[in-house]
């Protein structure tokens, strides 16, 4: 059993000598400057976890515990200072000094660390890192404990408008950024990009005076038949530079030539290459999710986000709902509950169709309040249309996080989610019915004040005129699609 209050020690992996104590003092160190009473108070009173006996059984747990205490219920774009004083960057110049970290990280040429505030002695209020910089400066000692050397090869993979308030809000700044990785005398590669883009990454490879490398597609005949397990065309591309930088790492290390002594350097892939390239798997990018026994309720998952992965996921969606067939070996088990959660069943993109039923493809969408829906969602559709494949209806839900704890795969999904403000899911729905309707139209309030809301009755078969709805439980919707298919067999939903 744990004591029951328990202090963070992280330790680094096995070949590290030292440990992390996190009242922000390496140990060892006793020339290290201190942090202020205040901040060290502060610091136990985020790091002491009042230690529940019953929930926390494992030291995870205890680490899942204490790493959510670190989640500061910021949104991401949110430009504000922690405690109104410190910006990102500050913070983590002063962790990292804190840390003793700067001569190594400079010998390590990850981050180069000049002219910028932060180099003086440490601040007397420097709060606790938010999680992700605490995860960033822990990956950093780390780094530095398993003396990571320079990197032997850099890739950048296709760029989009992502992160576009800390990258910039043109393809050139967000390239600017990327192309921050290559190093001198360090082979550079990446794949077709946008001329915006190319002139930026091409200019900065110039600079170095280092080749970059652009790569074509994977040629589908170098695979000899194996197909890739990630589905959609765009997996060429990326399956491409993974196959480079892979060759490039053997190559730079001297194993290629003990490894493949036969193999052409240039045109082979090898097998361990076509064992990885059909065997990789990605959950949440075009997987498909066979949720009964007979294949009535099929789930398409994919995490696009940016109007290009949009693009690339409609494509997928449209192809995969409509090849069938190309996973025939694939079993579909028997249903253990009715609350089987949606991992019952992967596949590599392709889905089984059946006969005598009447598909119906929906859209379960969410997507975060910094993403812009008047893009992405008229992406969707009319990628989705090009290719003959329409919604006839879309549902839109929050998420399930509550963005306050940090979770594991294993950690069990909740039904009774409280009530949350579906202000967001009501303005995509707007959105939704703009594009449907070309026009903007008063949309119908299906929200209760009880998570046990779903769709209204007759939603999917009855009422052509409502496309759309706003339910208030993304767990309580699947298992209404759930009774659905049972209730009506003769209907396929995808």
């Amino acid at each position: 059993m744990f004591p029951c209050k328990l202090k963070w020690t992280v330790s680094c992996l096995p070949a590290c000598t030292k440990s992390i104590n996190l009242t922000g003092i390496e140990k060892g160190s006793g020339d290290r400057k201190l942090l202020s009473s205040q901040v060290l108070e502060q610091m136990d009173n985020n790091t002491t976890l009042e230690n529940d006996k019953q929930n926390l059984h494992f030291p995870y747990d205890a680490a899942m515990e204490a790493l959510s205490s670190l989640i500061s219920g910021k949104k991401r774009g949110d430009k504000s200072k922690v405690d109104g004083k410190y910006d990102k960057l500050d913070r983590m110049l002063m962790y990292i000094k804190i840390l003793g970290l700067e001569e190594h990280i400079a010998g390590l040429r990850i981050i180069h660390v000049s002219g910028t505030k932060g180099k003086e002695n440490v601040s007397d209020d420097l709060p606790m890192p938010p999680l992700f910089q605490f995860l960033t400066v822990l990956a950093l000692k780390i780094f530095a404990c398993e003396k990571i050397k320079d990197p032997v090869v850099c890739g950048v993979s296709p760029l989009g408008m992502d992160h576009m308030e800390t990258l910039g809000d043109t393809l050139q700044q967000i390239a600017s950024h990327k192309a921050g990785i290559f190093k001198p005398n360090v082979p550079a590669f990446t794949v077709q990009q946008s001329s915006e883009a190319m002139d930026v990454l091409q200019e900065k490879a110039n600079d170095l005076k280092i080749p970059l490398k652009v790569l074509a597609p994977l040629d589908h005949r170098k695979l000899q038949g194996t197909p890739l397990s990630l589905s959609g065309d765009h997996q060429f591309t990326n399956a491409s530079l993974a196959v480079a930088l892979c060759k490039s790492w053997l190559k730079s290390t001297g194993n290629w030539e003990k490894l493949f002594q036969h193999a052409d350097y240039e045109d082979d892939l090898p097998e361990p290459f076509l064992r990885g390239l059909s065997s990789a798997r990605l959950s949440g990018r075009a997987q498909v999710v066979y949720d009964s026994p007979s294949g009535d309720l099929i789930f398409f998952l994919d995490g696009a986000h940016s109007p290009e992965s949009m693009e690339a996921c409609a494509k997928w969606f449209s192809s995969a709902v409509k090849e069938g067939g190309h996973n025939d070996h694939l079993p579909i088990p028997s249903c253990s509950s009715e609350l089987q959660t949606l991992e019952q069943v992967r596949s590599n993109g392709h889905v089984q169709l059946g006969t005598n039923k009447i598909p119906k493809q929906i859209l379960l969408f969410n997507c975060m309040d910094v993403r812009d829906p008047q893009i992405l969602l008229p992406t969707l559709v009319d990628t989705c249309a090009s290719s003959g494949t329409y919604f006839s209806k879309a549902i839109f839900v929050p998420s399930i996080s509550t963005y306050n704890k940090v979770t594991s795969a294993s950690s069990p999904v909740p039904l009774n989610i409280p009530s949350k403000n579906l202000t967001w899911q009501f303005n995509l729905q707007r959105v939704w019915e703009k594009i449907i309707h070309g026009k903007d139209v008063h949309c119908k309030n299906f929200e209760m004040a009880i998570p046990e809301s779903t769709p209204p009755h007759g939603f999917i078969h009855e009422d052509p005129s409502n496309c759309s709805a706003v339910v208030s439980s993304l767990p309580l919707t699947i298992n209404w699609l759930r009774d659905y298919v049972k209730q009506n067999p003769s209907f396929r939903i995808q």
